[in-house]
């Protein structure tokens, strides 16, 4: 079964305790906390002080993808903060492998990020050194955006380079994520979904990622 990972960005942070606490109820798996430095991408988010919060308020695994310039700088922090799997992107990174390594050495899992522009063959040297994969199937920076349909190529493509490899690593797609368009994206060979308006925009969590799942 697939590994659905509520996108905080879409929470309601009034009362973000408790919206991790419903999550978690409802049956989430993740909790995938999108950090934006509005350089990189045209949006300011939040920093390490809300993983820490949230590590405090949640039992879920902290997925955190940083959408920033200059990562290596940050890692760290986010690292001691309690996240427990931290992306970077291809395109922020001039030493990737190095950027891997420093998140490795926290004892995080490392990912890296690609936007829909930016080829496989970014990573085809690196493979053996990521936990996952994150195929961005909008462009990032602002929530509820339309899901990407040439994504669906890339993440079968993916998978074939990963089975080629040998790599277990996991491929986890955000953007766009819903009921019509997860079975797609699971059937090209992701297993983890990163879904914000999809679940936070609903009256009802647990159905929400319910539907999630019997769509997949």
């Amino acid at each position: 079964m697939g590994i659905i990972a509520p996108s905080i960005l879409s929470a309601d942070f009034t009362r973000l305790g408790e919206e991790l606490n419903q999550i978690e109820q409802a049956g989430a798996d993740w909790i995938h906390i999108d950090v934006m430095d509005g350089r990189f991408v045209p949006n300011i988010t939040y920093g390490p002080i809300i993983v820490e919060a949230c590590k405090r308020a949640s039992n879920l695994v902290l997925d955190v993808h940083l959408m920033i310039e200059k990562p290596d700088l940050i890692i760290p922090e986010f690292a001691r903060a309690g996240a427990d799997y931290i992306s970077v992107h291809a395109e922020a990174c001039p030493h990737l492998h190095r950027s891997l390594q420093l998140i490795k050495s926290f004892n995080a899992k490392a990912g890296v990020a690609l936007n829909p522009a930016t080829p496989l063959s970014t990573i085809e040297w690196i493979v053996d050194q990521l936990d996952f994969i994150l195929i961005m199937s909008v462009n990032p920076g602002f929530g509820g955006q339309k899901f990407i349909d040439t994504s669906i190529q890339k993440i079968s493509a993916l998978s074939d380079l990963l089975k080629e490899k040998k790599s277990t690593a996991i491929i986890q797609v955000d953007g766009g994520i819903n009921k019509d368009s997860i079975n797609a994206v699971s059937s090209a060979g992701a297993t983890s979904f990163v879904a914000g308006s999809a679940i936070f925009n609903t009256k009802d969590y647990a159905k929400a990622i319910l539907n999630l799942r019997q769509n997949m």
